[in-house]
């Protein structure tokens, strides 16, 4: 079979890297449509993906005139890329996947989260053979829609999937003892972010200073703005394929961005989100405080507290690693999943009884489950 996929951010690589693993191992032959995007295309080199670029995607917002050309640019490499490899089922999120499985006839299978804006989902759904998303999104999106247990990051983050590198200590020049923060600030460039504020300068330079004289503290601002030079923090300057390892091992993830929040929580670090302005209610953060893996605040001055907290109590990685492994270890392995569905052509008739099982019909049942929560 041949499989197209769409990776627009370093997030879909991951969500995707291990089922293509086991697809090409089995012998079928996948493609990644990308953009320039961040350290997207890094990750696709890292981890050996064949890949082709269909365009980039700029931090500075386009004139309207531009975007219209950048955008009938990278429909039409879509549509020649899409031709040329014959796809017999494509996997995305967006109007691109919609496009491309419009334009080669082919089985179009959107893999969604909860993400707030609704353009995409509405433009891309007529067009989708089958829409999958975790059920604790509480999304209803047609007939052929279909939820699961767990989060788009148990693709990659399952007890099952992922094995930390014990070794990024080492590559971060901390000790084996040694706690550290990791603190990201989003560049809040996404579509989805739009109006959005996160942590302000004074805030950011408030956090890093007192976090700084409990635990060595590591930044990574997605902006690229900040002088670290000014500030007693280092940068995160890993590969970034090696950001869940410094996860796995860190004593807090901080941040005002969603995805690294969700993953640091799956990995069982204690894991603050700041909303800042950002008041939608998503579906997997909520399931995450339900179960004490993470926590959300309004407040500045909270969770900068909260953050002071944590990081100096030497008690709360194990608090941490006991409900991940009471909680993330039934979730779904969506990597089985995603392979299931890619060699059944996306079609759930000829899945396997596993994940006949696995997949709800427009399960909507007010997104959570039956296990018990767990509180600090």
């Amino acid at each position: 079979m041949r499989i197209l996929v769409f990776a627009n951010t370093p997030a879909h690589v991951h969500l995707y890297r291990h089922a293509a693993d086991r697809l090409e191992d089995a012998g079928h032959d996948v493609l990644v449509l990308t953009r320039e995007y961040a350290c997207t295309t890094d990750l696709l080199e890292f981890y050996g993906m064949a890949y082709r670029r269909y365009g980039r995607h700029e931090t500075t917002a386009p004139s309207k005139p531009q975007l219209a050309r950048e955008l009938g640019e990278q429909a039409a490499r879509i549509v020649g890329e899409s031709l040329r490899f014959r796809p017999d089922v494509v996997f995305g999120r967006g109007p691109y996947a919609a496009l491309a499985g419009t334009v080669t006839r082919t089985p179009t299978v959107l893999v969604l989260d909860d993400e707030p804006g609704d353009f995409n989902h509405t433009v891309s759904r007529p067009f989708a053979d089958c829409i999958i998303s975790p059920a604790v999104t509480r999304r209803d999106l047609g007939d052929d829609h279909y939820t699961f247990d767990g989060f788009k990051e148990c693709a990659y983050l399952h007890p099952d999937v992922f094995e930390p590198d014990g070794a990024v200590r080492e590559y971060l020049g901390v000790g084996p003892d040694e706690p550290y923060a990791l603190v990201r600030f989003n560049g809040l460039d996404a579509l989805h972010d739009a109006g959005l504020e996160g942590f302000m300068r004074e805030q950011r330079r408030d956090l890093l200073e007192r976090l700084s004289d409990r635990a060595t503290v590591f930044v990574s601002d997605e902006g690229g703005e900040m002088n670290l030079r000014e500030h007693p923090a280092r940068e995160y300057g890993l590969h970034p394929a090696l950001i869940h390892d410094a996860m796995a091992e860190a004593s807090l993830l901080v941040a005002d961005t969603g995805t690294m929040v969700n993953e640091a929580a799956l990995l069982g670090t204690p894991a603050l989100r700041y909303r800042g302005t950002d008041d939608h209610e998503y579906g997997e953060f909520r399931e995450l405080e339900r179960v004490g893996l993470a926590e959300q605040f309004d407040d500045y001055e909270a969770i900068r507290d909260r953050s002071l907290e944590l990081v100096a109590d030497e008690t709360a990685p194990d608090r941490w690693a006991t409900r991940r492994r009471e909680y993330v270890g039934d979730l779904v392995n969506l990597t089985d999943l995603l392979v299931d569905v890619a060699q059944a052509g996306g079609s759930l008739e000829r899945v396997t009884p596993s994940t006949r099982r696995a997949l709800q019909a427009n399960s909507l049942v007010g997104g959570t489950n039956a296990r018990s929560s767990s509180s600090d």
